[in-house]
């Protein structure tokens, strides 16, 4: 009696060993896929301004899966008014342009006219896309309230200054976004203390849902009530 019930123990361990191991393998597939880039299949242009990109030295641009979601929240906007706000070389703008359909327009604003070039070189082909050379506070003081259903505010203005003027722009349903909220070995002096107070106030902020993300350099997606 004994005997069995031990074989039984040991058949039972054994099995649950086995799902065990079956379990982790498909875990391991599972993130190993969650965390192919091909699996999203970058924008064509992608590469060419990486490319351009890494050359220049540039070293803040968006990262891939910050780019995959993105294009996920621009293709909920069909015909939509989207707004970037901190171009760089264009890498996030390529993304979000992969998302919109043909009667969305993106208007992408930042100061340097050196990194807004390649994308102008890369993506200035795109009637979709205007490209604004401008101090981005400046930019959204022009613009009327509920004017926009997409905000990506990827530089100081919009997101660190000038907050409020970019908040009121966002339509009601519309998308504010805003990433590298993780700890970044490349932050400058003083940046770190800026992350928890934009944090609380967007949680605080009744007007909006907020969704904070552990995704990518850590993002929140803000939807305006």
């Amino acid at each position: 009696m004994i005997a069995s019930s031990l074989a039984h123990d040991w058949r039972a361990t054994a099995l649950q060993f086995r799902f065990a191991l079956f379990t982790m393998g498909m875990m391991k597939l599972a993130i190993k896929g969650l965390r192919d880039p091909d699996l999203v299949h970058p924008p064509a242009a992608l590469a060419a301004i990486e490319a351009r990109t890494r050359a220049m030295g540039f070293d803040l641009a968006s990262e891939t899966r910050t780019g995959a979601l993105l294009r996920a929240l621009a293709a909920s906007k069909p015909g939509g008014r989207l707004l970037e706000l901190g171009t760089g070389t264009g890498v996030a703008t390529a993304w979000i342009l992969s998302g919109m359909d043909a009667h969305a327009t993106l208007t992408s604003v930042d100061i340097s006219s050196a990194h807004q070039h390649v994308a102008r070189e890369f993506l200035g082909h795109d009637t979709r896309l205007t490209l604004v050379l401008e101090d981005g506070h400046q930019f959204l003081k022009r613009q009327p309230e509920a004017s926009y259903d997409f905000v990506f505010a990827d530089a100081m203005p919009g997101k660190y200054e000038g907050m409020e003027d970019c908040l009121r722009i966002v339509k009601h349903g519309g998308f504010y976004i805003v990433d590298d909220l993780i700890p970044q070995v490349k932050w400058p002096e003083g940046h770190a203390e800026k992350v928890p107070v934009l944090i609380e106030h967007l949680a605080g902020d009744g007007r909006f849902a907020i969704a904070p993300l552990y995704w990518a350099t850590g993002v929140i997606v803000a939807v305006r009530r």
